[in-house]
């Protein structure tokens, strides 16, 4: 599966439909992928998933115990809102109503990479979120990867 590589603004039209950006059809190539899900993001974002990939994750998530409370809460606001999209002739996607609501889309959008998804943000939240200077960026990547035991070298040893 895909990882995808990138940011991408696009627009929104009156109908909710934005076009896919043409690099991430690239990074698609081969794996005869135009089927999503689209949902509701943690931070008030949207998220993509190509449907694959939305199987992995949901087969795992579904097999969490239902006879815990928190777990079947987590399923039912996961699972709230996922909407099977497709490429349309034209190359756009239709973003429902109710998740554009969620993610104050009205027009502007940015896709951004991440990982095996795709989020879709408002233009404002995606500013809003990635307004982080680069102390806090570092002071966040030791905390994260500092303990770490990955090699992040790119050399082949």
């Amino acid at each position: 599966m895909a990882v995808f590589i990138g940011e991408y603004q696009a627009k929104a039209d009156a109908k909710g439909r934005i076009m896919f950006p043409a690099p991430f059809r690239k990074q698609l190539a081969g794996e005869g992928q135009e089927e999503f899900v689209i949902n509701r993001g943690f931070e008030t974002c949207l998220v993509l998933y190509p449907k694959k990939e939305w199987d992995v994750i949901s087969k795992k998530i579904n097999s969490l115990n239902p006879f815990k409370a928190e777990n079947r809460n987590f399923i039912r606001l996961f699972n709230n809102g996922a909407t099977l999209v497709s490429l349309d002739a034209a190359g756009r996607i239709l973003l429902p109503k109710e998740l554009m609501k969620y993610a104050g889309i009205e027009s502007d959008v940015f896709f951004a990479a991440n990982g095996r998804k795709i989020e879709i943000w408002s233009k404002e939240g995606y500013e809003r979120i990635m307004a982080v200077d680069s102390d806090s960026f570092a002071a966040l990547a030791e905390k994260v990867l500092g303990e770490s035991d990955l090699n992040f070298d790119s050399t082949d040893e």
